[in-house]
């Protein structure tokens, strides 16, 4: 099997996060993969549960870590955060890269039931990839609003090459 690259912009995000071996995280629009593969190759006795609206998404997420789902390590599902039901075990960590959701349309209900499914503790972890540095300004704001209306304390992190924003809304 090929070895494919992670992206520096997916590593710093998941440097971030500082995934612990037992966390339990949601990634939300896993696209490719990478994402995904990184986070399992940090867990122990923790779990990835991965989502994506697109099965082309999910498709590639399987493909390219059919061994941490082999392992149980890692869940895979094609579904919206909308309709997500949330096993009963919480959350230590949400991660999401270039999901627009969070700062394009009111999102009030997934932010409650990410507030919800979190442990104390938790936090959401919201990155996007600047490439028009003009709308970082807007993401920012509107992304941080939505997370504080729904209960988080909210703190933004930079990087400068590759341009990623990353909000933190802690629980």
């Amino acid at each position: 099997m090929v070895q494919q690259t992670i992206p520096a912009r997916i590593r710093w995000a998941v440097e971030v996060m500082d995934v612990q071996p037992s966390d339990h995280v949601l990634e939300i629009g896993c696209g490719p993969g990478a994402g995904a593969e990184l986070i399992c190759s940090r867990l122990d006795s923790g779990k990835l549960f991965a989502i994506d609206r697109s099965e082309s998404g999910v498709d590639r997420t399987k493909r390219r870590n059919a061994q941490h789902v082999e392992s149980g390590r890692l869940t895979v599902r094609q579904i919206d955060l909308a309709t997500l039901r949330v096993p009963v075990k919480r959350l230590n960590k949400v991660f999401a890269f270039n999901v627009n959701l969070f700062w394009v349309r009111e999102c009030a209900d997934e932010i409650a039931l990410l507030h919800e499914r979190l442990l104390p503790g938790g936090a959401v972890f919201l990155f996007y990839e600047a490439t028009r540095a003009e709308l970082v300004p807007t993401i920012v704001e509107k992304a941080s609003r939505r997370l504080v209306d729904g209960g988080f304390r909210v703190s933004v992190v930079e990087q400068k090459a590759p341009a990623v924003v990353g909000l933190i809304g802690r629980r």
